[in-house]
C-alpha cells in the first residue's frame, strides 16, 4: 500500500518542488556519502514519500558496487524515479553546481587562503552532528533490512569488516558477498528467470567514447585542459565509493607527479571542501582550477570546469545507463533475493561510518551532546535539516 501512495505522489509532484528538496539535502549534505544518506533519509523519504527506505538502501547498494560518486548517483537516481532522465540531469545540477562554483573562486584565493590561518575548530560540531544524521538513518535502514538471523549476520559482517579494512575495493566485495550469500542460504527454485531488458546501451557507448577518446587525444595533443580532462575522467571511473577514496589518488597524480600545486595548496583545499555542503567531488573544480594556473583567468577557469564536469560524467553516464533497466532487473528472482543480502550489508556500512566518523570528531562530551540533540530533532521532525547544520555551524563559532 505504501509503494502504491508513493507512486501517487511521484505523479503529482512537480519538478520545482523536487528540486528545491534537493537543493534542501545539499544545504545540509556534509560529511561524506554515509552522512548524505541520512540526509536524503530525512528528506526525501521520511518527509516527502518519494521513495521507500527499501528502496533508497536498493538504491544505496547499487551505487556501492558502481564506480563514480556514490552518494550523487543515489540521488540522480531517485530524480530518474521521479521524472525521468531530463530531471535527474537537472537534481544532478542543483546537487552539485553551487558548491563546484564556489571550489572554483575558492582556487583563486588559495594563496591568500594559505597564508590565513582560519581555525577549523569553527568546524568541530559539523561531524558529531553528521552521527547523528548517520544513527537515524542507519536505526531506519536497519529496522527494514534486518528481517531474519541471515541477514542480521550480514550486517554485522559488513560493518566489521569495512571497519578494520577501510580500502576502495573492499566496499564492492562485501556488498557483492552479501548478494551471494543470500543467493546461497536461499531455498527457493527457478532463481534466474527470464526478463525483457531494453538497456540504452548509447549511455554505455558515451562512456566508451570519453573513456577511449579522452585517452588518445592526450597522446596526439599536448594540451594542459585536455590532459586534466583525461586525469579527472579516470578518476571518476576508477573510483568506488565516493570522495574520501578518490583524494589519495588525486594527491599522488597532481601533487608528486606533475607537480600542479604544493602539499600545502592542495590540503587547505581538501580542508575546505571538508567544510562545505554537497558532494566531495567538488573538491576537483579547486584541483583542476589550480592546476591550470599560470595562464590566463579563462584557462584556469577551463580548468576547473574540466576538473569538475571530468570527475562526474563517468559516474552519470553509469547510472543513466543502468537505471532504467534496474526495475526490471529486480524482476529476475536471483536479484531480488541477493538485494536481501546486498542491503543488509549496506546497513552495515552506514551503521559503522557513525562509528569512525565520531572517533574522527572525538568522543568529548560537547561532541556527544550534539549527536544526542541531532537524533533527537531528526527523530521528533520538529527542526527541518538545514537548520540543524546552521546550529551545529553557529555553535562552533560560539562555544
Amino acid at each position: 500500500m505504501k509503494k502504491d501512495n508513493i507512486s501517487d505522489n511521484i505523479n503529482k509532484v512537480r519538478w520545482g518542488t523536487f528540486l528545491k528538496d534537493v537543493f534542501i539535502c545539499s544545504l545540509g549534505a556534509y560529511g561524506g556519502p554515509e552522512a548524505h544518506y541520512g540526509v536524503f533519509t530525512d528528506q526525501l523519504v521520511i518527509k516527502k514519500n518519494y521513495l521507500t527506505e527499501e528502496e533508497l538502501v536498493e538504491l544505496i547498494a547499487l551505487t556501492g558496487i558502481l564506480p563514480g560518486p556514490s552518494s550523487t548517483q543515489t540521488l540522480v537516481a531517485i530524480g530518474y524515479k521521479v521524472g525521468g532522465p531530463v530531471l535527474a540531469l537537472l537534481t544532478m545540477l542543483v546537487w552539485a553546481l553551487p558548491v563546484l562554483t564556489l571550489m572554483t573562486l575558492l582556487s583563486f584565493l588559495s594563496q591568500f587562503l594559505g597564508n590565513v590561518n582560519v581555525s577549523q575548530d569553527v568546524l568541530r560540531y559539523v561531524g558529531p552532528m553528521a552521527v547523528g544524521f548517520i544513527i537515524v538513518a542507519a536505526y531506519r535502514i536497519g529496522r527494514k533490512v534486518v528481517t531474519d538471523k541471515i541477514t542480521l549476520i550480514l550486517l554485522l559482517m559488513g560493518g566489521i569488516t569495512t571497519y578494520f579494512i577501510r580500502e576502495p575495493w573492499i566496499y564492492p566485495l562485501v556488498l557483492i558477498i552479501g548478494g551471494a550469500v543470500s543467493v546461497v542460504t536461499s531455498k527457493e527454485n527457478n532463481l534466474w528467470n527470464h526478463v525483457k531488458l531494453s538497456p540504452p546501451w548509447g549511455y554505455l557507448m558515451a562512456f566508451a567514447f570519453f573513456t577511449i577518446g579522452s585517452i588518445l587525444l592526450t597522446l596526439t595533443w599536448d594540451n594542459k585542459i585536455v590532459h586534466l580532462f583525461e586525469s579527472f575522467y579516470r578518476y571518476g571511473y576508477l573510483v568506488i565509493g565516493g570522495g574520501q577514496v578518490v583524494v589519495p589518488l588525486m594527491y599522488s597524480e597532481l601533487v608528486e607527479v606533475n607537480q600542479y600545486m604544493t602539499n600545502q595548496e592542495f590540503l587547505t583545499g581538501f580542508g575546505l571542501v571538508q567544510g562545505l555542503p554537497g558532494p566531495m567531488f567538488s573538491f576537483s573544480a579547486y584541483a583542476g582550477g589550480m592546476a591550470a594556473r599560470g595562464g590566463s583567468v579563462f584557462t584556469q577557469i577551463l580548468g576547473a570546469v574540466a576538473g569538475g564536469i571530468a570527475i562526474f560524467l563517468p559516474g552519470l553516464l553509469l547510472i543513466f545507463f543502468i537505471y532504467p533497466i534496474w526495475e526490471n532487473l529486480k524482476k529476475i528472482k536471483g536479484i531480488k533475493i541477493s538485494l536481501k543480502g546486498i542491503t543488509a550489508v549496506a546497513g552495515g556500512l552506514i551503521t559503522v561510518s557513525a562509528i569512525i566518523l565520531m572517533q574522527k570528531s572525538g568522543f568529548l562530551i560537547d561532541n556527544i551532546i550534539v549527536m544526542l540533540i541531532t537524533v533527537v530533532l531528526l527523530i521528533t521532525k520538529k527542526v527541518p535539516a538545514p537548520l540543524i547544520v546552521a546550529a551545529a555551524l553557529a555553535a562552533g563559532f560560539i562555544f
